[in-house]
């Protein structure tokens, strides 16, 4: 009986300074840009965690390490899933956005599907792409 006294003050514990963390996280606000993973050039090398920045109407692309890209006048081209073996090295649950970069370059940018939105806003998509076939709409 005692054994379940003292776990459920632990427990107590416990939750009170897992609510006063998450409050602090929450008061703080979220952080600025959008979290993803990128690689360059599209199709090849690793890829990088990083957040991409839209502030001021020039979107950036901000790795964790290193210089950041820019990202004026790139073009959202493809926006795909994962497959089984990138799942393997960023979340197969993600969206990747293939983007081709204005000097001619290529980029590849993994985000959340809540994120994929805002991150189409920051680059948008490519002029000419065929548009997806309509369903008519039923008469009667």
């Amino acid at each position: 009986m005692i054994e379940f006294l003292f776990l459920a003050l632990v427990a107590a514990g416990l939750g009170w300074l897992l609510r006063r963390k998450h409050r602090r996280r929450v008061a703080a606000g979220s952080p600025a840009g959008i979290p993803g993973m990128a690689r360059t050039p599209a199709g090849g090398g690793r890829w990088r965690s990083g957040r991409l920045y839209a502030d001021g109407g020039a979107a950036r692309w901000q790795p964790g390490r290193g210089p950041a890209v820019s990202l004026a006048g790139a073009r959202a081209t493809a926006v795909r899933a994962p497959s089984v073996r990138e799942g393997l090295s960023i979340n197969p649950g993600s969206r990747i956005v293939a983007c081709d970069l204005e000097g001619g370059g290529t980029m590849e940018i993994a985000v959340m599907p809540l994120d994929l939105r805002e991150l189409l806003e920051a680059v948008p998509e490519a002029t000419g792409r065929p548009e997806p076939p309509q369903r008519p709409e039923p008469t009667g």
